[in-house]
This record gives structure tokens, sequence and C-alpha cells, in this order.
């Protein structure tokens, strides 16, 4: 069983500022990605912030579930990514988006999230 701890989140405020200045950014509907390589003092691959817009979803349990979901299909699908970056020695900062405004049922988020990590992998993969 994979897990997909707190050691997983990205909290650093400076470090999500420069994801955004410096970052690059992947789509794959409804999901935007913003990702950056990052040097942390984590022991994991990727740290990573799920967002679901207040201007999408007005209720909160809405952009909680959204979230919730994310964050399950991420945990269940992050491993080609993580194998990819603990090859590589690389760590990456990752802001994900959520940005449709009806929730998509588990299939569907979990097809355009792997649609989205395929990108992410290919991205790096050039690289070298």
């Amino acid at each position: 069983m994979e897990h997909f701890g707190k050691s997983y989140k990205l909290c650093s405020r400076k470090t999500i500022d420069r994801l955004f200045k410096e970052g690059k950014q992947l789509r794959a509907f409804p999901l935007t990605v913003y990702y950056l390589e990052t040097e942390t003092t984590e022991k994991v691959p990727f740290q990573v912030v799920l967002s679901a817009p207040k201007r999408q979803f007005k209720r909160a349990h809405d952009r909680n579930y959204v979230k919730r979901l994310m964050k399950e299909v991420l945990r269940r699908e992050k491993q080609p990514l993580e194998d990819l970056l603990n090859a590589r020695e690389k760590q990456l900062s990752l802001f994900i988006v959520y940005g449709n405004k009806e929730v998509l049922s588990y299939p569907e988020l979990e097809k355009s999230v792997r649609k989205l990590l395929g990108k992410l992998i290919a991205e790096f993969a050039d690289k070298e």
C-alpha cells in the first residue's frame, strides 16, 4: 500500500511563489499543473498543492470533495513519476488546479490525471 502522507504536501510560501514566477505549465482538461524543479529537504520526489478555486465551487464541501478525489487519484497514479524522479535524483514542486465547474466522475478524473502525469513524465524524459 503506497502512502500519500504529509511530506508530499507543499507548504513553503516561498516555493509556491517561485513556482508561479519561474515554473512551467501543462494542461490536461480540466487540470492545469504548474511545476518547477526544486531542492527540498524532504525525502519525497515531489511535493504538491491541490486547488479547487472558490470561483468554480462556492461551497467548501464541494471544493474539499474535488481535492479529496484528486488526492486519491494522484496517490494511486504517482508511481511512474516517482520512479523517474528517483532515477534522475530530481525533486519537483507541483501545483495542480482543477478548472471545471462540474465535478468529474472518478474514472474521468483518473484519466485526466494519468494524461497529465504522462505529459509531465514525457517532459522530463526528453530532457536527458
